[in-house]
Parts: C-alpha cells; structure tokens; sequence
C-alpha cells in the first residue's frame, strides 16, 4: 500500500485542532463542462445511487451526462452570483463566521470549510490541516439530518482518505443535529423573523430533499429525522398539525421516493384555494440550486398557474446570527475534551488583535 506524502513528525510541537464544515458541494462554474464533472463525481458515488454498476455506467454516461448536463447548467446560471456559487459563497462565510464566533468564545481552534464533491475537496482540506500540524479533526456534515446518501458519504470521503495516512490524527465525527435545541431555535427565529415583516401564511411547507423510499425500507433514518425536526419546529412556532406539511423535494428517476412530493403538493393546495403558502427548507443550511431554483422559481411558478395567489420562499439559516451561534453550540460539545481553550497569553494577544482591527476600521471610516 502507497502511503500519501506527509509532512516529517517533529516532535515537541503543539498539536492543533481544526473544525471542518462539509458540504455537499457544487460545479466550479454554470457551464455545461463544469457541471458535467460535478455531476460525473457526484452521481458516481455508490452512496448516492444504489444501482448496479454497469447498468448505472451506461445510463449515468450515454443518458444523463450528454444530456442533463446543458439543462443544469441553465439552472445554475438562474441563480449564479457575482461571488459564485450560492451554496459555496454561504458556507465559506458560515466557516470564517464560526471561526470568529468560537474565538470570541475563548477556543483556539482553525476552521475551514470542504465540498464533498467538486471543489475544495475534502482530502485537499484534510492534506492541508495536517501541513498545518492539526492532529485533531472535527468532522461537521452541514447537512442536519442525517443520510447515508449525505453524511455517510461524508465519512467515506474522510475515512477513504486516511486509509493512505501513516500519520491518523484524533478523529471526530458528527452525525447528525436535527433535533437539537440550538438548530431549531435558529429555524424558528428565521421563520418568525419572515413573518414578522411578511405576516403568516395560509400554510407553512417544509420541503426536504428526497431520497429513494427503499433507502427507509432498508432501515435509514433519514425519513423519521426529517419529521422529527418539523415537529418540533412546529411546537416551537405554536403550529397546529392544520398549519404545517411536511414534504420532499428533487426526485430523480422513476423509482418511488419519500412522498408526498413538494411540486403536485403545492400544485393541489392551491387548486384547493389555499391563498397563501410559505415554503422553508430546513434540511439544507445553505441555500442553493435546490432551494432558490427549485423552489423559490420553478415551485413558485408552479403554485401561481395552478390558482395560489401569494408565495414566499424563507431563505435558509445561511449567515443568520441565530444559526452562526447555534452552530457554535453544537460544535463546542463536540470538542469537550479536547484542549482547545485560549491560553492568558492567547487571550491577550486576541484582545490586542481586536484592539487594532477595531482602531483600523475607525481610521478607514473616518477617511471615508
């Protein structure tokens, strides 16, 4: 077995701890090549499609890739920004907010962020920790719920690449948050926060991405932990069962997938006179092609031409203050143990660093 190529252990050296955010990923740009190499990789991973792999070869490289690839690429386009890809953009922030938000809280810990599929990956991450000389890694899915189509995709990647390290640092890894106390208080301040400037619906969907049923047949908890966290999203707003639905989202082929079905759902509420819907995604911490394209147009569009009068999509946690902390939360209990708190001398040089940060942005303001 070929081992990868690591930096010398020196010894004496203090071992650092970093915290890497994962998500899912996204192309390098909305360009039909880019997108068929994102796709190519993500549809190639065993987690993700559960059919034989011949079959799946001919049908993934003669079917999807020529021809699915043009029409993705139009998608991403709709909702590309001027900083790239949204999904990207808000988990790179999400990471330096975290970084920030646990220095504050007296952590010293190095935060980065990785893409399961597509860039940056999460072995070019890992490899650069270790340069770094981070001999502790907190794994973070961003994904709340957890799959084995996501986050256990996630563990492969991780596991996968340090099956060629010689050198394996303390390894943790989360598996899932979806009903934890911080994450739904996060969701429920982002849903109150839209109503409190939009006022409330007719009726509150909460879309999550599908998966194949036989995925919940097989025993996967995906399915429970979705409506775990609508449940207590909804006693935490004072919904009644009347006011809320759960649904999922993005079906892929013909096999049955956990129903019922955000589109025809929408579709039916409105041709049932339901004036009125919010839709919130709380599966996805991030917005992105699945939630701002998916929902916030083609739904949208849906909804309307089928009677609905009023739609609003409540953008995900994204950069919110609430998440940013509750992500915190959640992390910090992960790390008890790990000697990660800032030393007096760490302290004070924090303070000084702010100090001049702070007297740096006074003297740019003030020649502005």
């Amino acid at each position: 077995m070929s081992f990868r190529k690591e930096p010398p252990f020196v010894h004496g050296t203090t071992p650092k701890t970093a915290v890497v955010l994962v998500n899912l990923g996204t192309p390098d740009a909305p360009t039909s090549s880019a997108v068929r190499r994102y796709l190519k990789e993500f549809l190639s991973d065993t987690r993700v499609v559960e059919i034989p792999r011949a079959i799946w070869w001919l049908i993934l490289h003669l079917i999807i890739l020529p021809f699915r690839s043009g029409k993705s690429a139009q998608k991403y386009a709709a909702i590309w920004t001027n900083e790239g890809s949204p999904l990207k953009v808000h988990t790179e922030k999400q990471a330096t907010l975290l970084r920030g938000y646990l220095g504050h809280r007296g952590h010293k810990v190095q935060v980065v962020y990785a893409m399961r599929y597509g860039n940056p990956s999460v072995s070019s991450v890992l490899d650069q920790l270790k340069t770094d000389g981070c001999d502790r890694v907190l794994i973070v899915p961003a994904y709340p719920q957890y799959s084995a189509t996501t986050t256990a995709s996630i563990f492969d990647a991780v596991f996968s690449h340090f099956a060629a390290v010689r050198n394996v640092p303390e390894l943790r890894l989360i598996k899932h948050y979806h009903d934890h106390r911080a994450y739904i208080e996060a969701l429920k301040e982002s849903v109150l926060a839209h109503w409190s400037m939009n006022g409330m619906p007719d009726k509150l969907v909460m879309s999550f991405h599908g998966v194949p049923k036989r995925t919940l047949l097989l025993g996967d908890p995906y399915h429970c932990e979705c409506y775990k966290t609508a449940r207590l999203l909804a006693h935490a707003l004072d919904l009644s069962q009347e006011q809320y639905m759960v649904t999922f989202q993005s079906r892929f082929g013909k096999a049955e997938w956990l129903q019922p079905y955000t589109a025809p759902t929408l579709e039916k509420l409105a041709k049932q006179g339901v004036a009125r819907v919010d839709v919130m995604c709380p599966g996805f911490t991030s917005d992105c092609l699945e939630t701002l394209e998916e929902i916030g147009m083609e739904a949208k569009a849906d909804f309307l031409k089928a009677g609905g009068k009023e739609f609003y999509l409540i953008p995900c946690l994204n950069e919110s203050v609430d998440w940013i902390k509750g992500l915190s939360t959640v992390v910090e209990e992960q790390l008890i143990g790990w000697p990660t708190l800032l030393s007096p001398s760490d302290v004070a040089e924090q303070k000084l660093q702010e100090k001049v940060q702070k007297e740096e942005a006074m003297r740019v303001g003030a020649t502005v």
